[in-house]
């Protein structure tokens, strides 16, 4: 039996690889089940820092729920809503406590969409498209994206992409800062790699608690995200000591010199 879900660890970064191309990397149950799992696994192994998420192939990175699988299952559509991160993959990607970059490989639709943004950076190849085809087949989403969509690329242009279900190409995601960067499709793999390995050369736990942070800060209104860096780094910083500060400095510089 092909396994669902590829996992493939190298220098602090697992590149995790959703594998059912000749279905476009659907969201069956089961591999639904099996992200969970990886994603439990990858946070709690110490050798893993930083994670690329991605599809098999080149055709899709995820076209969201197994269609098939929906019409033909009693209650499948329940997975739409499901909280528990074995049926929600969402869920399952925030699992992980540390950084997650997604490298959308070919279409990303609705709930695949919703997976993409589940992801902390992404980098997109050229052969990339989004779309939220929610509104055309009559079910709301519920992993996210309805919120998430709109604060990332503002309101009106997400609504322009739930209301139509037209898709978004590659460099129109990228000016309108949906991903971080497009590249060549055999560029996509090594970039997004290269910058976990980036990520992955911070202190974990340092790098954790940042991500955290910025994730928690990101859902209160902006009073409340500045009171609450204030009384986390405010707690962190006083236990740092000023040759601690001084020796990653001068690293800092020489990392500048090299780049």
């Amino acid at each position: 039996m092909t396994d669902l879900i590829l996992v493939a660890i190298e220098g602090g970064v697992a590149t995790v690889t959703l594998n059912r191309p000749e279905a476009m990397n659907a969201l069956s149950k089961a591999l639904r089940a099996r992200l969970a799992e990886v994603m439990t696994a990858l946070d709690a192994d110490a050798a893993v820092r930083a994670v690329v998420l991605t599809g098999a192939g080149t055709r899709a990175f995820t076209a969201g729920l197994d269609l098939k699988e929906l019409g033909s299952t009693e209650g499948a559509l329940g997975a739409a809503n499901a909280e528990g991160a074995s049926e929600n993959p969402v869920k399952a990607i925030e699992i992980c406590r540390k950084p997650v970059i997604g490298a959308i490989n070919g279409v990303a639709i609705t709930g695949g969409f919703e997976v993409a943004l589940a992801c902390d950076v992404l980098i997109a190849s050229t052969n990339a498209r989004f779309a939220d085809t929610h509104a055309r087949v009559g079910v709301y989403p519920g992993w996210g994206l309805s919120q998430k969509l709109p604060r990332l690329i503002g309101i009106s242009r997400a609504k322009e992409l739930s209301f139509t279900g037209n898709f978004l190409d590659a460099a129109t995601a990228e000016r309108w800062g949906l991903v971080n960067s497009v590249v060549a499709p055999e560029d996509l793999l090594p970039t997004a790699q290269q910058m976990a390995r980036d990520m992955a050369s911070i202190d974990p736990t340092f790098l954790r608690n940042y991500k955290a942070l910025i994730d928690d800060g990101y859902g209160l209104p902006f009073a409340a995200g500045m009171a609450l860096e204030a009384e986390r780094s405010s707690a962190a910083n006083s236990a740092v000591r000023p040759e601690e500060v001084e020796s990653r400095r001068l690293a800092v510089q020489a990392r500048g010199r090299s780049q």
